[in-house]
């Protein structure tokens, strides 16, 4: 009995010790695949910031209106008649394009410092005449006769009471400004375009006769490069002679006072 245990016993020794020669010597197996963790996932980049509303340099006076305005699209009747109860106003309606009013002198302020003009949406009537030249195609110059084609209109802007007009112009404001944003800006302020053209046109050079200019194919252009190169607004200064040009600078500097300041008074509109 003792020596069948003993047999069991050996050959039980026997199997476990062929098992682990098996198992060292068989080929080894693929560890299985481990999970990698999902990198975490990034957060999406915020949104863009919103552009800032621009800061209002010139902000006009918080006044409500006595009576509501009229709508921007209907409103030139209302517009020519506070500017014939304006002083100097009634001669002043007659050089003035009234068709489209506000519409037309907010397109006007904006083209001014551009190199050309759009003339049918100017708000006044065009200078009459022909523009005057002394000498030939080789060797020309602003004739001096040229001044006085612009004459009536600078006696009628100097006839315009400049607390009357910034009156008018505050009280109406929320016309032009209507009008300033339809045209492409809908978040520009018409008072401070209105006051940076201003400061354009008031760095027009004031030139003393006689203006050189040449001729190269049908148009009159200055002879020096760096005039040629001002914005459509300074030429016109430039070209009504230097007298007209210090008395309209002179008008726009009211005026420009007037529109920084807030001095003028909105009663007495309808």
């Amino acid at each position: 009995m003792k020596r069948i245990i003993w047999w069991l016993i050996a050959i039980a020794g026997v199997c476990v010790f062929g098992l682990i020669i098996w198992n060292a010597t068989r080929a080894p197996q693929s560890q299985p695949a481990t999970m990698t963790p999902p990198a975490p996932r990034s957060e999406p980049p915020p949104p863009p910031a919103m552009p800032a509303e621009p800061e209002i340099r010139y902000p006009v006076p918080d006044r409500p209106p006595e009576k509501p305005l009229p709508a921007l699209d209907t409103s030139d009747s209302t517009l020519k008649n506070a500017l014939t109860e304006m002083p100097g106003g009634n001669s002043l309606i007659e050089i003035l394009v009234l068709k489209n009013f506000v519409r037309r002198v907010v397109a006007t302020v904006d083209n001014l410092p551009a190199k050309r003009i759009v003339w049918r949406v100017m708000p006044v009537e065009r200078t009459p005449g022909t523009f005057e030249v002394k000498g030939n195609n080789r060797q020309a110059t602003i004739a001096a006769e040229n001044a006085a084609r612009y004459a009536r209109y600078v006696k009628l802007a100097e006839a315009v009471d400049s607390d009357a007009l910034a009156a008018l112009y505050f009280h109406y404001y929320p016309l032009f400004q209507q009008a300033y944003r339809d045209l492409g800006y809908p978040k520009g302020h018409f008072n401070d375009r209105l006051i940076e053209v201003i400061d354009h046109l008031l760095a027009a050079p004031e030139l003393q006769a006689p203006v050189a200019l040449v001729r190269p194919k049908v148009f009159y252009l200055y002879a020096d490069p760096e005039l040629e190169a001002r914005s459509a607004g300074q030429k016109i200064l430039m070209r009504m002679g230097a007298e007209n040009a210090v008395r309209i600078k002179a008008k726009l500097r009211e005026f420009r006072a007037r529109a920084v300041d807030h001095a003028a008074p909105a009663a007495g509109l309808k």
